[in-house]
């Protein structure tokens, strides 16, 4: 159960109702309704951080499910499964984004591989290694490494509030990992 209450459709604040026009619009904003002002900048933030940009979906999902994994966020984790899915990551790849155990030895692209070297160190809390920093701008131009670092900074900021409000998945979402086998 949910720490807090969603906001419901007669409820919605002024400031919080275009996110609701089209439906409901999920637990975080449901929740971050709960302060429309913080809502009007967080939304903007977590569209331009998570969104479409020059990095492609493949690789955010990938960016996505394993900071959470790390994280621990049941929530974003079981969300992203199905997104990562969808973004053309394969049942093995998300299975090893969502295992403690090391992902890079499912992925064998270079890239990714370093990229998932830059999720642990920068998830992982405390001060970056210079051989990751190295590693990574072999593979990465400096925009990207500016981008998918905020990736993993948003996104952990996403799990510890999905984490500490306890937001519900969806029934479609549970739905979707019960048949892929990922519940």
């Amino acid at each position: 159960m949910s720490v807090v209450e969603r906001i419901g459709p007669d409820q919605v604040p002024l400031l919080a109702r275009r996110y609701f026009a089209a439906g409901d619009p999920g637990p975080i904003v449901g929740a971050l309704a709960q302060v429309p002002e913080l809502l009007v900048v967080a939304v903007p933030l977590l569209g331009a951080a998570l969104g479409p940009s020059a990095i492609d979906w493949r690789t955010k999902e990938i960016v996505i499910v394993r900071t959470s994994a790390l994280a621990g966020c049941r929530y974003c984790v079981q969300a992203h499964t199905v997104v990562a899915l969808d973004a053309g990551l394969s049942r093995q790849e998300v299975v090893a984004l969502r295992a403690e155990g090391s992902a890079a030895e499912v992925f064998d692209s270079p890239r990714e591989v370093a990229l998932l070297g830059w999720i642990e160190e920068v998830a992982g809390g405390g001060p970056i290694d210079d051989a990751s920093r190295v590693v990574m701008g072999r593979h990465w131009a400096d925009h990207e490494i500016v981008e998918l670092t905020m990736v993993i900074g948003v996104t952990l900021m996403l799990n510890r509030f999905a984490t500490a409000l306890a937001l519900p998945t969806s029934p479609d979402t549970l739905d979707r990992l019960a048949a892929e086998g990922l519940l």
